[in-house]
């Protein structure tokens, strides 16, 4: 079997989609976004891939504090609203429940099963977006998502996204234990 070459772009599977949150004017306000991954683990550090044309990108910045927010695949519709509509133009405070930890202006989802409030490292300049870069200073998990002291990915039941073919999708199933299921490798 050969490999063909395809067209250049975001092929990195799967990629989650969150809601991201920040205070502006006053109001919380979120957006969904593709481009996010962990880039440290000690001290947890997450990266955002964002146009700085975003409303919400203001408010990260004015703040220097954001929340990152997982839905679940039932908040699909809600998730993809949040994407259609500006912060510039529409009101997205009522959309969802909103909660907040130990940053006091980093408004987090409450229908979301996982949540991280982050302090704004760096805003790095790409070209088309910029790249926001936080440290998570806390995460919350609500009870019926965990298997016992970490978050059950299957119970998560998170919404992730295609760019390629601007589709979401959600996880299959568990299939090994890494660091373990290799050592039956011959």
């Amino acid at each position: 079997m050969a490999k063909k070459e395809i067209k250049n772009g975001c092929h990195l599977y799967p990629m989650p989609i969150v809601l991201v949150g920040a205070i502006k004017d006053g109001k919380a306000n979120f957006m969904p976004a593709a481009f996010a991954g962990i880039v440290n683990i000690n001290p947890p550090i997450i990266s955002l891939g964002l146009s700085k044309r975003h409303f919400t990108c203001a408010g990260m910045v004015e703040n220097g504090v954001f929340s990152v927010n997982l839905p679940s695949t039932s908040m699909m519709k809600a998730t993809d609203y949040c994407g259609l509509v500006s912060g510039h133009k529409v009101d997205k405070s009522g959309v969802f429940k909103v909660f907040y930890g130990k940053l006091d202006k980093a408004p987090m989802i409450e229908e979301c099963p996982l949540t991280m409030e982050c302090r704004l490292l760096q805003n790095i300049e790409l070209g088309a977006d910029n790249a926001f870069l936080g440290e998570i200073v806390a995460t919350y998990c609500d009870d019926q998502y965990m298997d016992g002291k970490m978050p059950d990915l299957a119970k998560l039941d998170l919404l992730i996204f295609s760019m390629s073919d601007n589709s979401y999708w959600s996880i299959g199933k568990k299939l090994g234990t890494a660091w373990s299921v290799g050592k039956g490798y011959k």
